[in-house]
């Protein structure tokens, strides 16, 4: 590495450090495993040689597929940098996100938190799509910093969590929110009458030949009626939240207070209701408030912020409940001020992203009368998958087109996720080519490798089985390997 510091030096040149999380050398992995703790002693290791020659136009880059190994590799990192007096600037980025929906919600969730950190230099959304269809993305992104300055402050809390390692914040159970029970999701359906129809764009469809509902797996816990009532029935599973003013009480129906009037809120014990939700924001939280809430059982906190900073006010939020030992469930409420359903997309991953990356979260809250129902709702349940805290799809984890690809990326993509796309939990990498594709896929379950002119590789994680599988057998070989190794169920096929 020496000579290639001093070449890049005498010449005049940047050099990129980049450290990607499954191609760690055999050295590091055997001391610190394929970690993030790993992926920053590697890049270390490089800087301090850089240093030694007093060679400092580098750039670093922490390359995973998994937002969450991802900003905690770049904190770490910066910490590691602080401590030894290095400021070296960052290229941000989850590497291999995928396509679509996917791509782009895993890539706020992990850049977006970065820069709501402070913490970035240069950006690069990595999309299995037409190349030009990145910087859009990026540029949507970045654009929110523009105007940021002059922002009205956030008090200080002590901080309540490693933010190098994951663990969720605990809380105690109410109901089917907090404890063990995954993050609900929540939806707005108070703008107009609540009819059958729309809990179609929620995950559900009403049979009329088997007089029932069917739910798929993107079917949200609540809906929000408001003022509104609900005159039919209603699944089973689906709970739904009104005003208290509204509130008449019923199965499966809970009141949403104001905290604004909390001392107002009749004891919730004389109320019938397995979960009273109390609407909260930052400047709620007093003592008295607090005090309140810890000797209740039955509330749950919806925290909302209309400050621009919102991430970092929801996370300060969380950390003052931990600071006075408040356990409640908190669900986390935004509203994103954009009508343009992509950008919506976007602030709303960056602006939960972080907050649940970082272990707290009991619930997730999306508003926005403007923006599809449907659109909100993959939205609400694709930000719980980037950050691993509630999986309800299958992941893939696949590389944008390059000049060493060896297939169509974006025709091979769709055709996988044509026939797999139903196994909830399952991570498949689709990689171009053989040069980074093995290591960037270190998150995956299965791989689809391109390893020569129409030729594949299969894996299972890391591990060769297949070598040279013609292309037109690939997908099927695919399936195969997946049904061998017990991951494969069939399809339901909805009824109507």
């Amino acid at each position: 590495f020496t000579p290639l510091v001093l070449k890049c030096k005498n010449l005049g040149r940047a050099m990129r450090i980049g450290t990607n999380h499954g191609s760690l050398s055999d050295r590091i992995l055997g001391r610190y495993g394929d970690t993030p703790m790993g992926m920053v002693e590697s890049a270390m290791e490089f800087l301090r040689i850089c240093r030694q020659h007093d060679y400092h136009d580098v750039v670093i880059s922490m390359k995973a597929s998994n937002p969450q190994v991802m900003v905690q590799a770049y904190r770490l990192l910066v910490s590691h940098m602080d401590q030894e007096g290095m400021d070296y600037p960052l290229h941000l980025g989850v590497t291999e996100a995928g396509d679509g929906e996917d791509g782009r919600i895993k890539s706020a969730v992990g850049i977006g938190t970065l820069l709501e950190d402070g913490l970035g230099d240069t950006v690069r959304v990595s999309l299995t799509e037409a190349p030009e269809a990145e910087m859009p993305v990026a540029q949507k992104l970045v654009e929110r910093y523009h105007g940021r300055k002059d922002l009205e402050d956030i008090p200080s809390v002590p901080l309540s969590f490693d933010p190098f390692s994951y663990q969720r914040r605990t809380t105690r159970e109410v109901a089917n929110i907090g404890h063990r029970h995954v993050p609900v999701v929540v939806h707005d359906l108070s703008n107009q009458p609540i009819t059958p129809a729309r809990l179609f764009g929620c995950g559900y469809r009403y049979s009329v030949p088997l007089d029932k509902w069917n739910l798929d797996d993107f079917a949200c816990d609540f809906i929000y009626a408001g003022d509104e009532t609900v005159d039919f029935e209603l699944p089973g599973t689906l709970g739904v939240i009104q005003n208290a003013e509204a509130f008449t009480g019923g199965t499966r129906h809970f009141p949403l207070w104001d905290a604004h009037a909390w001392s107002a809120i009749p004891s919730t014990a004389g109320i019938e209701a397995a979960i009273h939700f109390v609407k909260v924001e930052r400047s709620h939280l007093t003592d008295a408030f607090l005090e309140w809430v810890k000797s209740q059982n039955n509330i749950v906190l919806v925290l909302t912020t209309s400050h621009a900073h919102a991430m970092a006010s929801l996370r300060a939020m969380c950390m003052r409940l931990d600071e006075i030992q408040c356990t409640v469930p908190v669900v986390f409420h935004r509203h994103p001020e954009v009508t343009e359903p992509e950008t919506y997309q976007l602030h709303a991953a960056t602006d939960l992203g972080g907050p649940l990356l970082d272990g707290f979260g009991d619930g997730v809250w999306l508003g926005g009368t403007a923006v599809p129902l449907q659109w909100r709702n993959s939205t609400a349940f694709g930000i719980l998958q980037a950050t691993r805290t509630r999986i309800s799809k299958t992941e893939y984890i696949s590389c944008p087109s390059c000049g060493r690809t060896l297939f169509d990326l974006q025709e091979t993509t769709a055709k996988i996720r044509e026939v797999t796309s139903h196994l909830k939990g399952v991570k498949i990498g689709i990689m171009g080519c053989i040069v980074n594709g093995p290591g960037e896929m270190a998150d995956a379950d299965y791989g689809y490798v391109g390893t020569g002119p129409g030729k594949i590789t299969l894996y299972k994680e890391k591990e060769v089985i297949q070598r040279n599988v013609p292309e037109a057998e690939a997908v099927d070989a695919l399936v195969e390997l997946i049904r061998e190794h017990g991951d494969w169920v069939e399809p339901v096929i909805a009824s109507h």
